[in-house]
C-alpha cells in the first residue's frame, strides 16, 4: 500500500476490502468519497443492490437507492477505464451530473456501462469479501459497511 492518501479501507460485514483510489481518473469522485469516509457517512451504510455476475451497490444512507449526501451532485468525470471485476464506479440517476454518495463494485466484468459511469477506483484486495454480501434488490438482510476510511487516517 504505497499511497494511503488514495486508498480506501472498507470493513464489510462479510469482510474487509482494500481500495485503490484513482484520482488520476476521476478527481472530484475521489475528492468526494475520501470526504464522506472522513466524516463517518459510510459507516453503517447497506449494500442495497447486489446483483450476481453483475455488481453490488451502496453509499445510500436511507438504503433505498434513492438517497445521498449532503453534498451537492458531481459532474460526471467519464474515462475510457473498463467496467471489469473489482473496478468502482459511481451510481447515478438518468442525469450523468448525479452521482452524489452511491457506487457500485463490479463483481463480473460489465463493459456495457464504459464511458456512461464515472470509475473512481478497483479493489486491489478482499473481491471475496464483496463477493459475500448477500445477495438481492434489496437483500433480506443486507451487508454493510462497517466502516469506511482512508488508510493515512487508519
Amino acid at each position: 500500500m504505497s499511497d494511503t492518501e488514495n486508498t480506501l479501507i472498507l470493513e464489510l460485514s462479510s469482510g474487509p476490502v482494500t481500495i485503490k483510489l484513482r484520482p488520476d481518473l476521476a478527481p472530484k469522485h475521489v475528492e468526494r468519497i475520501k470526504a464522506l469516509a472522513r466524516e463517518g457517512f459510510y459507516d453503517g451504510v447497506v449494500f442495497h443492490r447486489v446483483i450476481p455476475g453483475f455488481m453490488a451497490q451502496g453509499g445510500d444512507p436511507t438504503g433505498t437507492g434513492m438517497g445521498g449526501s449532503k453534498q451537492p451532485d458531481l459532474p460526471a468525470e467519464f474515462s475510457r477505464e473498463p467496467h471489469v471485476r473489482g473496478v468502482c464506479s459511481m451510481a447515478r440517476s438518468q442525469n450523468p451530473n448525479s452521482a452524489n454518495s452511491q457506487f457500485f463494485i463490479c463483481l463480473d466484468d460489465a463493459r456495457f456501462l464504459d464511458n456512461q459511469y464515472t470509475v473512481w477506483g478497483e479493489v486491489t484486495d478482499g473481491m471475496d469479501s464483496v463477493d459475500g454480501l448477500p445477495k438481492g434488490e434489496p437483500p433480506r438482510e443486507p451487508g454493510k459497511i462497517v466502516s469506511a476510511k482512508v488508510a493515512a487516517d487508519a
